[in-house]
Order: structure tokens, then sequence, then C-alpha cells
């Protein structure tokens, strides 16, 4: 960083120049894992735009229709540049999916029936899938209402997938294993790829017709291979996370069996409809777009996080996962261990953000969430978490997670901005 871009950094927003000094410590020392992110980047380009000319994407695809959305090029074209990048044999990509957890639920509504056992193998699963399935609220037309069996494994001391017990667990009845490859507000790496292979075929082992479900939020494009490619039949997302690049306005996708992704498109839409209708409302190019800057997008959100992990090690901060950890989403979770910490913490990444920097976020109820939630999101598509972002639950230990930046040097800002607003605050 040039004396200039410091200069600017302190008379502008006041950061200190020994936290800029801290940071750009920290990003020199994180020159190899870096190199590495860039390799995964490069390799992901190169794979969604092979994609994009195999599929013979045109002008033509940019366009739209109106009412039901009958034969749309640009949908179609887009289901199938989807499918072949994440190598599935069938995509749903909608902006009728309002986001992940509707993706999510309408794999399981759309393939559980009455009798049929969903098996979660990483333990309690995100706190708006708790709705979901049922094990908390009253939720009308959840799983359990319509009388799917509910189990879950929990991971082991090591915070993996405890294979043994997975296997131990799949009966008659199991009809779905369900990976969450992210972590939710637990404190656990994501699951990586290779542990994901490891899962699929210990599943497959026992019942080789179990259909093998991952929850690939925040995953996308953080490694060279997807879960598809390693034998999972089904897998879901949503387009305001890596997918999207942060240009797509909204939706999900859910890729893979053609045969499974027929049943679950009668769900997002209805029986005897299915995906033959269904107005893109003119997001096809914003979809298109985001999908191919995808891997750059989350090259940069994944060194942002490795650059939070390392200067709050650096502070003595528990961090998970550890700066030079293999990655396998886009969060960084920091222990503050203190409230007031973790709204410090959230308060700085909005101040950092282009839009509605000036707010200040507060813990509040939401919906979905059990315990109170502080979000700071100054994003340009609301709610979007590819997008600059911190959040957590008014909870011991008091977590915060870090996710986001459509840039590098934006995520790199945020940390930035992170440790003035604790230091303002006296409490760094």
């Amino acid at each position: 960083m040039t004396k200039r871009t410091k200069d600017l950094l302190y008379t502008s927003y006041h950061i200190d120049e020994d936290i800029i000094d801290m940071v750009e410590d920290a990003e020199k020392e994180l020159a190899s894992e870096f190199e590495l992110q860039d390799d995964i980047m490069e390799y992901n380009q190169y794979k969604v735009l092979k994609a994009f000319q195999n599929n013979r994407i045109s002008d033509m695809h940019f366009d739209w229709n109106t009412g039901y959305g009958y034969d749309d090029p640009g949908r179609e074209a887009l289901e199938k540049v989807y499918a072949e990048v994440f190598h599935a044999d069938a995509a749903i990509v909608r902006t009728q999916l309002v986001n992940g957890t509707h993706a999510l639920a309408s794999v399981y509504l759309g393939l559980l029936r009455k009798g049929d056992e969903l098996i979660y193998c990483t333990g309690t699963p995100y706190d708006t899938m708790k709705t979901v399935i049922g094990l908390e609220g009253e939720n009308p037309g959840c799983l359990l209402e319509y009388g799917v069996k509910y189990k879950q494994v929990e991971l082991d001391k090591n915070n993996e997938v405890d294979l043994e017990a997975v296997k131990k667990a799949i009966g008659p009845d199991t009809k779905i294993v369900a990976l969450q490859r992210s972590t939710g507000y637990s404190f656990r790496k994501a699951i990586t790829i290779d542990k994901i292979a490891a899962w699929v075929s210990a599943c497959k082992s026992v019942k080789p017709d179990v259909i093998c479900m991952v929850d690939n939020c925040y995953g996308e494009f953080t490694d060279y291979t997807d879960p598809i490619e390693l034998g999972a039949d089904v897998m879901a997302g949503s387009l305001i996370k890596n997918a999207g690049g942060g240009l797509a306005l909204s939706g999900g996708y859910i890729v893979g069996r053609k045969d499974l992704i027929d049943k679950i498109f009668y769900r997002v839409t209805c029986p005897g409809i299915g995906g033959e209708c269904g107005l893109t409302f003119g997001q096809s190019r914003t979809m298109f777009e985001g999908l191919f800057i995808s891997p750059r997008v989350t090259n940069g959100a994944v060194k942002g996080a490795r650059l939070c992990a390392k200067v709050y090690e650096k502070l003595g901060y528990e961090t998970c996962p550890k700066s030079n950890d293999r990655r396998a989403d886009i969060i960084e979770a920091i222990v503050l261990h203190d409230p007031k910490k973790v709204e410090a913490f959230c308060e700085g990444i909005q101040a950092a953000a282009p839009v509605d920097s000036h707010v200040k976020p507060e813990f509040g109820d939401m919906a979905g969430y059990k315990d109170k939630i502080i979000m700071a999101a100054g994003s340009f598509v609301q709610g979007s978490s590819i997008e600059l972002s911190a959040d957590g639950p008014l909870r011991e230990p008091y977590i915060v997670y870090f996710q986001g930046g459509i840039t590098y040097e934006h995520s790199k800002f945020g940390v930035l901005m992170s440790l003035q607003s604790l230091r303002n605050k006296g409490l760094l």
C-alpha cells in the first residue's frame, strides 16, 4: 500500500496507521494461501466460461417473455449452464426461489413423503431450517406436520462428519441424508470437498438408493470441484451468495439428477406444470453475468476471510477456520466473548459499506431465528451475503461471522474498519 493510499485511509476514514500496518503485515504472511486461492479462481473461471460457450449463449438469451414465461430461451439456457458448471443432469434456477432456505425446503418438500426419513449428518441445522423441518415454533406446512420423520447425527469430537454414526443411523425409511456444508451459527469449519466425497461413499455403501443432499450455500467455487461431481445426488444454494456474483437480484438454484429435479420442480411450481412456466422478470442477464464473475468475486471473499482470520488470530482471538486452513466456504467466525465487541465489529463493517453506511446495526428479532440477531450489511442487493457483511446471534460465547466483499479490497477495508471501530470504543 502506498503512502498516498494510507493517507487517504487516515484522513477520510480515520483509520490509525498502526492498524493499517497490522493488516498489511497479515496480508504479506498470507502470500502462499492467496496464491492457492487465485489458482482455484482461475480454474473455476475457465470452467464457467466453457459452460457458457458450450451452450452457445448469445444476446437472445437476455430477452424475456411475459405472463407464464413459456419457451423462455434465456431461462432454459441458464439452467443448462448451471447444470454443466456443477456437473449435474439438470438444474432449477429461478427468481421465484426467494432465498437459500426456500431452495432447500423445495428439495425436501418435493422429494419426501409421509413416512420417509430425513437425516441431517452435520448436527443441528441452520436456524431457519429448524422451522422448515418443524424443530422450533409452530410452522404450518413443515416436514414433521406432513409426517416426515427426522433424525440428526452429531459431528464427532473433531467437528467432522461421524461416518460410522451416519452409517448406523441409516435405516429402511431413510430417503434423504443431508449435509450442511457451511457452518450456520455454529463454531466449526465448513465441510471440505474430500470429506463430502467420503460421506457420499459411506452413505451409499449402506443404502445405494439413498439421496445424498448437500446444502451448498457459501461453498460455490471455493475449491476445484463441487459435491455433485463427487457423487451427491442433489445440491441447492442461493443466488445472493457466491453463485450470483453480487449481481443477481434474488433467487436460488437446485442442481442434480434429472429425475429428482423433475419432482422438485412440481413443488417449486405445482403438479402438472413443473419447469414449463416461470417468468424471469428480465433478470436473465444479471443471473448469467453474476455466475460468470462468481469465481473472481468468491475468490475476493475467501481471501478477505483469510485476512480477517489472520489479523484476529494475531490479536489473540479464536477463529474458525484458521487463516491457513483449507477453505470450504467464505465465512469467517471470530469468538469475541463480549456482545459489545460484536456490536462494535458490526458497526465497523456497516460503516465500511457503500450503502447505508450511516446506519448503526443493533441486535433485534428476526423471522426464523430464536435468538436476537445483529446484521451489518450495507449491500446493493438486500441480504446479499456475498457482499461485505457481518452478523451473529445474541448468545454466548458471542461469535461474529464475517463474510463477503464483491472485491478483495472491500473485504480488506471491512477488516480495517472493524478494528478501528473496536479501538474507538476502547475494546481493542
